[in-house]
């Protein structure tokens, strides 16, 4: 592997080739459930050294590994343990290439941070909306591999439905290059929605051309508490119906979850949460003034609590107001962390049966587990569930994590199916949910995916062993 090693210092120099000291911000995932060994980790700084770096490792057979922010969720971004993977950093590829006001895009590097894109477009006086509680470190390469999908889906859309171009290193080494931009482009099959939740496991995405849209006038945001899921569910079709699509972001979070915010970081304020098992934040963009969403939200409210399906609700006064409410929201998983480990699930399940769902797999977890702790959030309006299974008050976290993720992920994930749902609704199956997927997904998907597997990756050196095993 000497060669290899010196051929990837030709590409992009000796600095940008790591094969010694302390790689641990590229070897260990996110989450720190997993530890890798590197052969290298090699930072090339343009697509083009990209290509060159993808062609040297098919010629000599070895795996790469893509790697964005580093900040996925499900261990698909790593090294595995054989200290034969290659781990190709994209950070380098952090530009933003231009920026199109008349056709309303702007085009990144697959490095560039997710907040960088956001300052960008924000300067120029258009809203980008993908937003992720990662935006700090998270990247727009990441983002594409895992389609990430945050707190405005319910209007936006998933990062797949804000991407119109893709810029591509296949397989062999070969770039691919389709940042046109065009929002209509029927001539054959979309080759950019192949590589979009792909993982890395089919090409490298080494640029995009994403959509833009113009500044709202006023943004409102509100925190509402609600007697029940079903009560945040009729909510919801309330808001479709008086918001229409100034409707952006839905958010519902159980009475445990954010007691947890409360008790871990008590200079927060967590409104309502004490009355109610539910409580759920809405926001809306107007494009109009500031007054007439007011009214507008105002009216929502009223409605709502004349219908029984509110207990109460704020509304956020100004937009410091609002970020509060959104830290609040965005603490939880930092909360469940400073609790102990827990059992991650990421689902979605159509919205009309989210409240049947939790009602039945609580009961099962309940009588599996007495006193199991579920922490259950997440972006109701398009029927995305954190439902995280914490351990028993007094529990062993560790212990309770290596005795009963297993049996939990089989409850869960069996309950996900009967409800016609997924077990990964934006996280990513990686390696943490491999053999999930070959259990949950249709045998003729599955077969399908391995066949452009196999097409677009025949030495199946592309992220190896996520998504699919070879």
């Amino acid at each position: 592997m000497n060669g290899l090693i010196e051929a990837l210092r030709q590409v992009v120099g000796a600095n940008h080739v790591l094969a010694d000291g302390d790689l641990t911000a590229w070897e260990q995932d996110w989450r720190k459930r997993s530890r890798g060994k590197a052969l290298a980790v090699v930072r090339p700084g343009s697509a083009r050294e990209v290509a060159q770096v993808v062609r040297a490792c098919a010629d000599s057979g070895t795996a790469i590994v893509p790697q964005g922010g580093n900040t996925g969720l499900v261990v698909g971004s790593t090294p595995d343990a054989s200290g034969t993977q290659v781990v190709l950093s994209l950070q380098r590829l952090n530009a933003v290439r231009g920026l199109d006001r008349d056709n309303l895009t702007i085009t990144v590097e697959a490095g560039c941070v997710l907040q960088r894109v956001q300052e960008a477009a924000e300067a120029a006086g258009f809203l980008f909306p993908l937003s992720l509680a990662a935006e700090g470190s998270c990247t727009i390469g990441g983002n594409l591999a895992t389609n990430a999908g945050g707190t405005q889906v319910v209007r936006y859309g998933n990062a797949r439905d804000l991407c119109l171009g893709l810029e591509v290193v296949t397989a062999r080494g070969e770039t691919w290059h389709g940042l046109s931009g065009l929002r209509k482009d029927n001539t054959g099959y979309d080759l950019r929605d192949l590589f979009i939740g792909s993982e890395g496991t089919l090409g490298i995405i080494t640029a995009a051309t994403m959509k833009l849209y113009p500044a709202p006038a006023a943004r409102l945001t509100a925190w509402a508490a609600v007697p029940s899921l079903d009560d945040a569910v009729r909510l919801l079709g309330l808001a479709h119906r008086e918001l229409g699509a100034g409707l952006t972001g839905f958010e519902v979070m159980g009475q445990f979850a954010l007691g947890l915010v409360a008790r871990h970081f008590a200079q927060l304020r967590v409104p309502l949460y004490e009355q109610a098992p539910f409580c759920v934040l809405l926001e809306k963009s107007d494009d109009e003034s500031e007054a007439h969403a007011r009214e507008q939200f105002e009216r929502l409210l009223e409605r709502a609590l004349e219908e029984g399906c509110v207990a109460d609700a704020v509304v956020a006064e100004n937009l410091s107001q609002a970020n509060q409410l959104w830290h609040v929201r965005e603490s939880i998983p930092l909360a469940q962390a400073e609790e102990g480990l827990n059992i991650k699930h990421d689902i979605s399940v159509p919205v009309s049966r989210i409240p049947e769902f939790c009602r039945e797999t609580d009961a099962l977890l309940q009588r599996l587990i007495p006193g199991v702790r579920l922490v259950n959030f997440g972006h109701l309006g398009d029927g995305n569930l954190h439902y995280n299974v914490q351990a028993p008050e007094q529990g062993d976290p560790r212990g309770f994590l290596e005795q009963w993720e297993e049996a939990v992920n089989g409850v869960v994930y069996d309950s996900v199916q009967r409800f016609d749902g997924s077990i990964s609704a934006e996280h990513g199956v990686g390696s943490l949910k491999l053999a999930k997927l070959e259990k949950h997904k249709s045998p003729v998907a599955l077969e399908l995916m391995r066949g452009i597997k196999r097409a677009l990756d025949p030495q199946d050196i592309m992220n190896p062993g996520r998504v699919l095993r070879a």
